[in-house]
């Protein structure tokens, strides 16, 4: 099995954030102040997601691009180099 470090620790970051909103909320904290770390919450889990999709494609698809034909390995490299857009 394949392990995402980097993942893990965006995804903790992620469940700090929302420990934090939760206990805002049962402390009655300002709408802007919950709404800020709400969007904290969003970009962690976000940034999480986008580090999966990249280690995905440069660990466990690139393995099997040997035996594809060289126009489609060009493609994927493409394709690898714009999810940094995600």
């Amino acid at each position: 099995m394949h392990k995402f470090p980097e993942v893990a620790t965006r995804l903790k970051r992620a469940q700090g954030h929302l420990a934090h909103v939760i206990e805002m909320l049962e402390n009655d904290s300002s709408c802007m102040a919950v709404a800020q770390q709400l969007h904290a919450v969003e970009k962690a889990i976000g940034n999480a997601k986008k580090e999966l999709i990249k280690d995905h494609l440069t660990h466990c698809v690139e393995g099997t691009l040997e035996a594809l034909p060289r126009e489609v390995r060009d493609l994927m490299k493409e394709f690898q180099g714009v999810t940094k857009y995600l």
